[in-house]
């Protein structure tokens, strides 16, 4: 394993390359981002902080990376140890010969997991929280499912645990599945206008700002490659079936979905890349003790929303937290 460098977000973080299995397109790394606590007498002392003895693993969405340096601070804040994964193919773990975020099972992403949580160091007594945001939030979940004695609690960010068309889903999956047998990499049919990635900039805060690198998270998604859209779809079968998560789940969603296809003020004020009702009917299926936290005026990564809705989310954030760590120490 090779050593901790400075990140590409400054002096808070740095970053940590994990070797991977090599696969069909050669050399596979994942990177591992590690948030720095700014110095304080708790560090010195006992912390008596209510998540001092807390890891928090987050994982991104689809086209996409982490780059979120406040939501770091909401758990390092809070006495948790905040770690970030950029997972194979993503961000900085994207290399020039690779097909961007390509998989044919999300299970390859166990090892990225695996690597991320050996590398964190010191962890006897520790609980895991592992948080998730759209495809990382599906990710997680089933990884969740497989390995019940890992996490001690699970908080999803807009998960995307259920298909656009989620009625369509068993007609569409088999011919997905045949398609990515024969033609893997075949480009699937999307329309990404960068609509999203426009409500995103019109409700940027500028007493909160975030700088996004745009070859890592491109304004238009990146291309969907069928045998992908193949694993992401067995993902939501597996939802669907229930996937008994025995420990708490929060799920925080977005009040409303908003359809993009033109332009209009409505987009910064909804989830426009899910439909919110499908995905909280689908989080009931996710384990018996499933809170689901609607945020009105949300956009699909809540915590980029408008201020209103961004402080609403810390704020039920929070309170799910603080009573599911007073919960453990009964």
């Amino acid at each position: 394993m090779g050593e901790w460098v400075p990140d590409v977000l400054g002096d808070e973080f740095q970053q940590l390359t994990l070797p991977m299995k090599a696969d069909a397109e050669g050399e596979v790394v994942a990177t591992l981002v590690r948030a720095l606590p700014h110095p304080s007498p708790w560090w010195r002392l006992h912390d008596r902080r209510p998540l001092a003895d807390v890891d928090v693993l987050y994982v991104h969405g689809w086209s996409d990376y982490f780059f979120q340096k406040r939501l770091a601070r909401f758990w390092t804040s809070r006495g948790a140890r905040f770690f970030a994964l950029d997972l194979r193919k993503y961000g900085r773990s994207l290399r020039s010969h690779q097909t961007p975020g390509y998989v044919t099972d999300l299970t390859e992403y166990d090892e990225d997991i695996a690597g991320a949580l050996a590398a964190r160091g010191g962890t006897a007594g520790r609980r895991l929280v592992l948080l998730g945001h759209s495809t990382g939030g599906l990710t997680l979940s089933l990884w969740a499912s497989r390995h019940p004695d890992q996490a001690d609690a699970v908080i999803l960010n807009s998960p995307w645990l259920e298909f656009q068309l989620g009625a369509a889903r068993p007609a569409i999956a088999p011919m997905v599945g045949l398609q990515a047998r024969w033609w893997p990499k075949d480009a699937s049919p999307q329309v990404d206008l960068g609509f999203y990635t426009r409500a995103q900039n019109e409700v940027a805060d500028p007493d909160d700002p975030m700088s996004v690198d745009l070859a890592w998270r491109p304004e238009q998604s990146m291309t969907v490659h069928v045998a992908w859209l193949h694993a992401i779809l067995q993902g939501h079968r597996a939802v669907s079936a229930g996937l008994g998560i025995p420990v708490p789940v929060c799920v925080l969603l977005s009040a409303r979905t908003a359809v993009p296809t033109r332009w209009s003020d409505e987009l910064t004020r909804a989830d426009s890349v899910l439909v919110v009702d499908d995905i909280a009917r689908a989080a009931l299926k996710l384990g018996p003790s499933v809170t689901v936290e609607r945020i009105d005026g949300a956009l699909h990564d809540v915590f980029l929303s408008r201020r209103e809705a961004r402080e609403d989310a810390y704020a039920r954030l929070d309170r799910w937290v603080r009573g599911w760590a007073a919960g453990l120490s009964d």
